[in-house]
């Protein structure tokens, strides 16, 4: 396998923090690709680069004026869950040092693959997988809710830093509403908002839920998300489909002594339920904007939003519950008003199902994106699972992302689960790898909505031997500035397509880089910014 310990490592120096003149980088973004990203042989990809002798005293590399494309984008990412140990942790009373052990292990298998984005849960049913002053410790992590993991290190710190350390963006997932598992209270932690707010709960089905009505929920939950923004470098907010709950038959969600005292003069109580959602969602975003502009909000709803049995504008579908009529998530009404940065609906069915066919709803969200990002997602745990014998063709994955390519505003993926395409499938796995993704990419960047004024990097100098690379920056670099992306080829119009290796420098202002030499010809660096941009690039050629 290859790991980015490899091929890299780094070694940050820290200069004198002042800084350089600024200017503002309005780098464009660029297509996703639509099949393979890599459109030219790349005989230098991997491991076994051509080496060129270099002496074991550093030379100087001479800039080149050689201009480098922008990079292809697409979405490649994988949901880690955490509810009932779904994903990981694989026990939650594994030693610590194993649970550790075992998220590696998941990060560098999707990263072998050439994804480039982790989707972790971080808030199952109102607890935590971080130190909290607003939940409890996750069972799920450690055993028991309310218990501290056996460590001093901070386990999402930690997370985040080895995601970003292999070049994957890190998107926080919580479940907003959903405050227990089950009906059985007893093990639930005296911290724990059943126990401190008990009139915050409603009992529906075989859980409790906060009471999305309530305005004091609200205020709870734009807390528990500033407290993970404001303390972690994470790349994204992401909250999946559980807004109101799915609705079980012949019983109504016990919210009406709410909807009374709340009510506006004539709304509905599906219109009242729907403006609770649409009012969080407003204030999360601006909650999120207003600590950290660049921490990106994503939805991953429900796969409908209407049928078109009840609404023109609808999908020719025939699902049996739909985000708007029964979960009251009024997701276009979001992107339409610019409250999400993207959106990813869950389409877990088969190419051509009879109910919900994954190619029609593709075609419905690649109509109905307002502007948003879209992602499509994509449910490999159902393969050789599923009752729809699609399912039992290991093929219809890379089927479905084919098709996602032919849309242009659809611009990539992220897949259901983590275990699906590592404990089993691993044929699907490869089959996605060697036939589409085949070579790394980037992510989609995305434009802040208000100036951002970012230090463009100066290299100073770059020198190399046969062991290490040198790069000097003529000023610490800017906090905004999380990537520099190393590329080696023995000729120009190879460089662009070679091997991407990313060395993380978010937030730690280094004014020297040192990484292990590439032994080839030329050499590229690319400086990302935290919205995934590209600010500066710089090509060099060994003498």
């Amino acid at each position: 396998m290859k790991s980015f310990s490899r091929h890299l490592f780094v070694i940050l120096a820290f200069g004198l923090l002042f800084s350089a003149c600024k200017s503002q980088k309005n780098t464009p973004t660029s297509g996703r690709p639509s099949g393979p990203v890599i459109t030219s042989p790349n005989p230098n990809n991997g491991g076994n680069l051509p080496v060129k002798n270099l002496p074991m005293a550093p030379v100087a590399l001479q800039p080149l004026t050689f201009q480098m494309p922008e990079m292809p984008r697409e979405f490649r990412g994988v949901w880690i869950a955490t509810v009932a140990n779904i994903d990981w942790p694989i026990s939650s009373t594994d030693p610590y040092e194993k649970q550790k052990r075992d998220f590696l292990e998941l990060l560098d298998y999707y990263k072998n693959l050439n994804f480039n984005a982790v989707i972790v849960q971080i808030r199952t049913a109102g607890d935590a997988f971080y130190p909290s002053n607003l939940a409890p410790w996750s069972k799920y992590l450690t055993g028991v809710q309310g218990q501290a993991p056996k460590t001093d290190e901070n386990p999402l710190t930690w997370m985040i830093k080895e995601s970003h350390a292999r070049g994957l963006e890190f998107h926080a997932w919580l479940n907003p509403y959903r405050a227990t598992m089950n009906l059985s209270t007893e093990g639930l932690s005296p911290d724990h908002a059943y126990n401190l707010h008990r009139n915050w709960m409603l009992k529906y089905g075989t859980q409790y839920y906060f009471n999305p009505g309530l305005p004091e929920v609200k205020a709870h939950l734009l807390s528990v998300i500033k407290e993970i923004v404001d303390n972690y470098d994470i790349d994204a907010i992401h909250f999946d489909d559980y807004f109101y709950p799915y609705k079980i038959a012949k019983q109504d969600f016990p919210d009406k002594s709410t909807y009374d005292k709340y009510k506006k003069p004539g709304q509905s109580q599906d219109d009242w339920r729907r403006d609770n959602v649409n009012q969080l969602i407003l204030a999360l975003n601006q909650t999120i904007k207003q600590s950290k502009p660049w921490v990106q909000f994503g939805i991953s709803p429900f796969g409908v939003w209407r049928n078109q049995s009840m609404d023109p504008k609808g999908s020719p579908t025939r699902a049996g519950q739909t985000n708007y009529d029964d979960l009251y998530a009024d997701v276009l009404l979001w992107m339409k008003n610019g409250w999400v940065d993207y959106m990813l609906p869950q389409l877990y069915w088969s190419m051509d199902h009879k109910l919900a066919s994954h190619r029609v709803l593709n075609d419905w969200w690649a109509k109905n994106h307002y502007n948003t990002n879209v992602y499509i997602g994509n449910g490999p745990y159902k393969i050789r699972e599923d009752s729809d014998v699609a399912w039992n063709n290991p093929r219809e994955i890379n089927s479905q992302i084919s098709y996602t390519r032919t849309l242009p505003t659809i611009q990539g993926n992220a897949f259901f689960s983590a275990k699906s395409m590592k404990l089993k499938n691993q044929d699907v796995a490869q089959l996605l790898k060697s036939e589409l993704y085949n070579e790394p990419t980037l992510p989609p960047a995305f434009q802040p909505k208000s100036p951002s004024i970012i230090d463009t990097p100066v290299v100073f100098s770059v020198e190399a031997n046969s062991t290490l690379t040198s790069i000097r920056m003529a000023n610490p670099l800017d906090p905004a500035i999380r990537y520099a992306l190393i590329q080696g080829a023995n000729e120009l119009n190879q460089l662009a397509n070679a091997e991407i290796h990313p060395v993380w420098v978010g937030g730690l202002r280094a004014r020297t880089l040192e990484v292990k030499s590439l032994n080839t010809k030329y050499l590229a660096i690319r400086w990302i910014d935290h919205y995934g941009r590209i600010v500066q690039t710089q090509v060099y050629q060994i003498p």
